[in-house]
C-alpha cells in the first residue's frame, strides 16, 4: 500500500515513465503502473524508496531508458535501424541514453515518431493489404490462405515455418540403398 501512495505522489511529476515495484509487494506480481498524461517528462531515474521508474513512453510503447536512444526506438513495430537513424538525424538530436533526454528533445521526439505510420495503424494495413489479395483471389492471396510462402521459394524441403511441423505419411517407406 505504501509503494501506491508513493506511486500517486510521484504523479505530477512522472508524465509519460513507468513505475514498478522492485520489492515482494502485493502488487509485484503486476508488471508496472504507467502514466500516459501529457505533462513534462522529467529525468527521475533514480530509485525512490522500493520504486524505480523504467521506462520512457513515444509512440504509444514504453522505449527503455538505460539505452541509447538509437535503440530504444527501434522497439516500436515500425521503426528499424535505418528509420530510427534518419529520426535522430532530422531532429539532430545526439545518440545519448534515453534517460538524459531533456523535455524538449522528448516533446520533439514524440512529435517525429508519431508522423510515420507505426504500431496499430501499420499492422491493420498490412492485414488489409493480405485480406484484399486473398480477396481477389490472386496468387499471392491464395499462397496466404494455404500458408505457404508467396514468395517464390521451394516447398519441397524448406517453408516448416509456413507449414507447421511434419506429418507423416502411411505406406511411405524410405528407399533403400
Amino acid at each position: 500500500m505504501a509503494g501506491l501512495s508513493m506511486a500517486l505522489s510521484l504523479l505530477p511529476f512522472s508524465s509519460s515513465l513507468s513505475i514498478g515495484s522492485s520489492r515482494g509487494s502485493p502488487f509485484a506480481s503486476s508488471s508496472s503502473l504507467s502514466f500516459p498524461t501529457s505533462s513534462p517528462a522529467s529525468k527521475l531515474s533514480q530509485r525512490c524508496g522500493s520504486l524505480s521508474i523504467r521506462c520512457v513512453r513515444v509512440g504509444g510503447v514504453e522505449i527503455p531508458n538505460n539505452k541509447r536512444v538509437q535503440y530504444s526506438l527501434q522497439y516500436i513495430h515500425g521503426i528499424g535501424r535505418t528509420r530510427a537513424r534518419q529520426i535522430l538525424c532530422d531532429l539532430s538530436l545526439d545518440n545519448k541514453v534515453t534517460k538524459d533526454l531533456s523535455d524538449e528533445e522528448l516533446i520533439s521526439l514524440r512529435d517525429e515518431v508519431s508522423k510515420y505510420m507505426i504500431e496499430g495503424d501499420l499492422k491493420r494495413f498490412n492485414r488489409m493489404a493480405i485480406e484484399r489479395l486473398k480477396e481477389i483471389r490472386c496468387y499471392r492471396g491464395i499462397r496466404h490462405e494455404m500458408g505457404l510462402p508467396c514468395r517464390g521459394q521451394r516447398t519441397k524441403n524448406n517453408c516448416r515455418t509456413l507449414k507447421g511441423k511434419r506429418v507423416s505419411v502411411a505406406g511411405k517407406k524410405k528407399a533403400t540403398r
